[in-house]
C-alpha cells in the first residue's frame, strides 16, 4: 500500500523526516518497505535559486545580441552569468540554476548540468531561466522575471510554493484493514504521538433540490448492510487541479477526470471505495443490489465480458447490471467527458462475498482490496458527502436528490473483557492503568465497567482484527512499542511447555529422506475435492463429506475424505505429459463429519504405477506389482521399528481391487493393494495404480524412539528348508504366526522363495517353499538341536494348519 506524505499531513500534523516516520510507522505494526522521493517538477527545481541581476553589459557575437550580467545569489560574490534573453536588464529579480543543478525535459529526463565554462569569451556561472527551462511552463521567448521581497538565494521552491512529496510504501498485512487509508496511517500516527486528526469539514453540505432521485432498492441485506447514494446535477467533467493529479500520481495511480479522481482520492485518503455512475445510464432511475442468476453475462469496465456466478452480487438498473458489488464497474455505466449529472454511491459489502468474488473472476482492484478486509461501515454517510463537496468544488452543480441510506441493522461494536492481570502476564511488564487506558482511547476504543481487576473494551467496527482479549493486549503492545519492553539480565518465564517426547516433524522428515532415497518424489496435494469422489467409495468412508460453505467451484466443494484421489489427481497429470513410471507419497490430512464433529486425520500416502526402472541394456523393465509396494510398507514400518504387525486380506472394499490390511496392536493401520479401475478411470488414470494409505496418527503415537540394540551372535546361522503342501485359504501369515509360537528363542527369519500350484498337488492345495533361519546367540548349533526345532515346527504345522510335509 502506498502512502503520500503530504496527502498524509492534510490529516495530521507530521514533523518528523521521512525517515523518522518510517521507524515509528514500524514500531506500530505497519512495516515501511521503501521511501521514494515524488517531485511534482522534474528535479523537484533542487539547485535553482532567486536571484537580482545587479549589472548587465550587452555585446554582439555574429549579429546576436547577449549580455554579460553579474547576479547576486545571496553568496560573498555575484556570479557572472552569460544570458541570451532579449528582456533580461539590471534590477530584475530572476530565477537562476546555479552551478551543478540538473535540467530536465518534459517527460522528466535529465537534459544538462549546469556547469561554470567560458561562453562566448566570457566566464558563465550558472543560467538565468525561462519558464520551459524550470519546468513550470512551457513559454521560452525570454527569462522569468519575479515580483517577490524574497532574499537573493532562497530556493525557487519557496517562491513557487512547492514542496517534493514522498511515497511511502508500507507492507500491510492482511489483519490491519482499519490502516488500509491515509486516514487509518494517521490514526496509528496519532497513537504513537498524542496528535489530534483533522478530518475535513462536511457542514457545507446540503440538498439543493429533489430534482433527480435515484429509487434504491437492496434485495440481499446480509451481503450489502449499508449504501449510500447521491445525485449531483451540472457537473463539468475535465481534468482535476494539479494538487488532485500529484496525490494520486505520488501513490502511483493515473489521473482520468476530476470525478472519477475523486472516487480514488476518497478510496484512498478515506479507506472508503466509491463509484461513481453516469446518471442517464441508470435504466429507470432506479438501482438494484442483488445477486443474477448464473450464466449472466456481464462486461467490465476493462471491456472484458465475464460471465457472473450465481453469488456475485451486483449494482444493477431497473433493466441490466451495472457493476460488481465492491469489485469492478461496468462499461456502459461510468463516466463519460460528456457526462453533466452524477449518482454518487459508497456501500458496505460483506467482505466473504466480495473476496469469493473477486477470487472467481481473478480481479483485484483497489476496491476489492479494502472490501474483502472489511471497511468502516460507519464512516459511508461522512464520505459521500465529502466526495459530493468536492464534486461541486471541482466539477461544479448542485445536490439534487435526497440522500439515500440503506442501513437497517446497523453493524455492532466489539465488547471485548479484558483483564490487568492478563495484560501485564502477556506483554510481560506491568504498564500502570492509566497508561493501558490513555492508549486504548488514542486507538478509538472506549473503555467501560472498570473495576480494579480489568475492563470492558467497546472497539469500533472498523477494527476488524480487535475482537478478543489478546487482540486488546496486541494493540496495547504494539503502540507502546515492542522495543520497550526491557529484557532481564536472566530471562525466564513462570511457565515453560514441556517439549514433546516425540518431534513429529523429525520423524516425518526420516520417512520423507528414506523414501526420497528409494526413487519416491514427494508430492503435496490439495484437501479440497470434487464430491462425487467421495460417493465412489462411499462404504469405505467413516463420516460425512465437510462441505465449503463459500465454496470457489464444484471441484473445489469438500474438504477430501480419502487421499486416494489427490494422488490418482497427480498421476494423471504426470502419465498424460508422456511421465508414465511414477513413485509417489504424500503426506497429508482428511477430513469426516461423524456424528456432527469434525474430525481431522493425518495420512502418509504413497502411489505406484508403471514399471519398476526404466529398461536398458543391461535388464528389461519389469512392472510394478502388488509385492513391490508391499516391500516398501513392510520396509517402512520396520523402520519405524515396527516388527510384530499382522496382515488380513482386504474383504468388500470400494478403493481396492484385492489388497492387505496391517494390523498393529490390535488397530488397522495400514491399507494397501490394487485400486479399483474405475476409481482410477474417474481421475483419468488408465494404467494400474498400486496405492497404500498409512493412518500416520496412529504410527507416530505407537512409535517409540528408544531403540535397543542387541549384539550380533559370534555364532553361526544354520538354514533349514521345508516344502508344505496347504489348503489354498491357509496364508504365509499364519506360517509366521505358528512357527514363532512353537520356536521363540532359535528361530531368527522366515522366507518363502517359492510357490507352487498345479493338478500334482490336488484340487484347492498350494505348495510353500520355506526356509527357516536358526542361530543361537550363546553357542553353536548342533544337529541334535536344529532336528529337534524342526520337528517340533513340522508337527505344529501338520497339527494346527494340516500342512503335508514335502520330504
Amino acid at each position: 500500500m502506498k502512502i503520500s506524505l503530504n496527502w498524509l499531513k492534510q490529516f495530521i500534523e507530521i514533523n518528523e523526516s521521512p525517515e523518522e516516520l518510517d521507524q515509528m510507522l514500524t514500531g506500530t505494526g505497519l512495516e515501511v518497505e521503501g521511501i521514494e522521493r515524488h517531485d511534482s517538477i522534474p528535479g523537484g527545481l533542487q539547485g535553482f535559486v532567486v536571484g537580482e541581476v545587479l549589472t548587465c553589459e550587452r555585446f554582439m557575437v555574429k549579429e546576436k545580441q547577449l549580455s554579460l550580467t553579474t547576479v547576486d545569489i545571496g553568496q560573498e560574490t555575484p556570479s557572472q552569468i552569460v544570458c541570451g534573453a532579449a528582456n533580461v536588464d539590471a534590477g530584475q529579480k530572476v530565477i537562476v540554476a546555479t552551478v551543478g543543478t540538473t535540467l530536465y525535459d518534459k517527460e522528466g529526463k535529465p537534459v544538462f548540468a549546469i556547469s561554470s565554462k567560458k561562453t562566448y569569451g566570457h566566464l558563465s556561472e550558472g543560467m538565468i531561466c525561462a519558464e520551459d527551462e524550470i519546468g513550470i511552463g512551457s513559454s521560452h521567448d525570454g527569462i522569468l522575471v519575479l515580483d517577490t521581497d524574497l532574499p537573493n538565494g532562497t530556493p525557487a521552491t519557496k517562491y513557487f510554493n512547492l514542496e517534493a512529496d514522498y511515497m511511502i510504501e508500507i507492507g500491510l498485512t492482511p489483519n490491519r484493514a482499519d490502516a488500509a487509508s491515509h486516514w487509518g496511517v494517521a490514526r496509528d500516527i496519532k497513537a504513537a504521538t498524542g496528535r489530534e486528526i483533522t478530518l475535513p469539514s462536511i457542514e457545507a453540505f446540503k440538498v439543493d433540490n429533489n430534482n433527480f432521485p435515484i429509487e434504491l432498492v437492496v434485495e440481499d441485506a446480509q451481503a450489502c448492510p449499508r449504501f449510500c447514494g447521491v445525485t449531483i446535477d451540472g457537473v463539468a467533467v475535465k481534468p482535476s487541479p494539479e494538487w488532485l493529479q500529484n496525490a494520486l500520481i505520488t501513490i502511483g495511480l493515473r489521473p482520468i477526470n476530476n470525478i472519477v479522481d475523486i472516487t480514488n482520492f476518497i478510496c484512498h485518503g478515506l479507506g472508503q471505495p466509491m463509484h461513481a455512475y453516469d446518471w442517464s445510464a441508470i435504466k429507470g432511475q432506479k438501482v438494484v443490489v442483488k445477486t443474477l442468476p448464473a450464466g449472466t453475462k456481464f462486461t467490465t469496465l476493462d471491456e472484458v465480458e465475464r460471465t457472473l456466478g450465481e453469488t456475485d452480487l451486483m449494482v444493477c438498473n431497473a433493466e441490466e447490471p451495472m457493476g460488481i458489488a465492491g469489485v469492478f464497474g461496468g462499461a456502459t455505466s461510468g463516466i463519460k467527458d460528456e457526462t453533466t449529472r452524477v449518482y454518487l454511491e459508497v456501500a458496505y459489502f460483506d467482505p466473504a462475498s466480495v473476496r469469493k468474488t473477486a477470487q472467481r473472476h481473478g480481479l483485484k482492484t483497489d476496491a476489492s482490496f479494502r472490501f474483502e478486509r472489511g471497511t468502516d461501515p460507519n464512516a459511508k454517510l461522512y464520505a459521500l458527502k465529502y466526495a459530493a463537496l468536492l464534486i461541486q468544488e471541482l466539477a461544479g452543480g448542485v445536490i439534487a436528490s435526497e440522500v439515500s441510506d440503506f442501513y437497517p441493522n446497523p453493524i455492532q461494536d466489539f465488547v471485548v473483557p479484558v483483564t490487568y492481570r492478563n495484560i501485564d502476564r502477556l506483554i510481560g511488564k506491568q504498564l500502570g492503568k492509566e497508561l493501558i487506558k490513555s492508549i486504548l482511547v488514542s486507538l478509538d476504543i472506549q473503555i467501560t465497567e472498570e473495576t480494579e481487576a480489568g475492563f470492558t473494551a467497546i472497539v469500533p467496527p472498523y477494527r476488524v482484527d480487535v475482537t478478543r482479549e489478546a487482540d486488546i493486549i496486541e494493540e496495547i503492545l504494539r503502540v507502546y512499542g515492542f522495543n520497550n519492553i526491557e529484557l532481564s539480565e536472566n530471562l525466564g518465564t513462570d511457565y515453560l511447555s514441556d517439549f514433546p517426547a516425540k518431534d513429529r516433524d523429525k520423524l516425518q522428515w526420516k520417512i520423507a529422506t528414506s523414501l526420497a532415497g528409494s526413487g519416491f518424489s514427494e508430492i503435496i496435494t490439495n484437501s479440497l475435492t470434487k464430491p462425487s469422489y467421495a460417493a465412489l467409495i462411499q462404504s469405505d468412508l467413516q463420516g460425512e463429506n465437510v462441505e465449503i460453505l463459500n465454496k470457489l467451484s464444484e471441484d473445489l466443494a469438500v474438504m477430501r475424505q480419502s487421499m486416494v484421489f489427490s494422488g490418482l489427481e497427480v498421476l494423471a497429470h504426470n502419465i498424460n505429459r508422456r511421465q508414465k513410471d511414477l513413485k509417489l507419497f504424500d503426506f497429508g490430512k482428511t477430513y469426516h463429519k461423524v456424528n456432527e464433529k469434525y474430525v481431522e486425520k493425518r495420512h502418509l500416502a504413497i502411489y505406484l504405477t508403471g514399471n519398476i526402472s526404466a529398461e536398458t541394456w543391461q535388464a528389461k523393465s519389469e512392472k510394478i506389482s502388488f509385492h513391490t509396494l508391499a516391500n516398501v510398507v513392510t520396509k517402512l514400518l520396520k523402520s519405524l521399528g515396527f516388527k510384530d504387525f499382522q496382515t488380513r486380506p482386504i474383504e468388500g472394499s470400494a478403493t481396492f481391487e484385492y489388497g492387505l490390511t496391517y494390523v498393529i496392536n490390535k488397530k488397522e493401520c495400514v491399507s494397501l493393494g490394487l485400486v479399483k479401475a474405475k476409481l482410477a478411470k474417474a481421475a483419468d488414470v488408465k494404467q494400474s495404480v498400486f496405492y497404500a494409505d498409512l493412518d500416520w496418527d496412529y504410527l507416530f503415537k505407537q512409535y517409540k524412539e528408544n531403540v535397543v540394540f542387541t549384539e550380533l551372535s559370534k555364532f553361526p546361522e544354520v538354514r533349514r528348508d521345508l516344502s508344505l503342501v496347504l489348503d489354498k485359504e491357509v496364508t504365509f501369515d499364519q506360517i509366521q504366526k505358528l512357527a514363532k509360537q512353537y520356536e521363540k528363542n532359535l528361530l531368527r527369519q522366515i522366507n518363502v522363495f517359492d510357490v507352487y500350484q498345479g493338478e500334482n498337488l490336488g484340487e484347492g492345495k498350494k505348495s510353500y517353499s520355506v526356509s527357516f533361519i536358526l542361530q543361537d546367540n550363546e553357542q553353536t548349533l548342533t544337529d541334535k538341536v536344529i532336528d529337534k526345532t524342526m520337528e517340533r515346527l513340522m508337527a505344529g504345522f501338520e497339527k494346527e494348519i494340516g500342512a503335508v510335509i514335502r520330504k
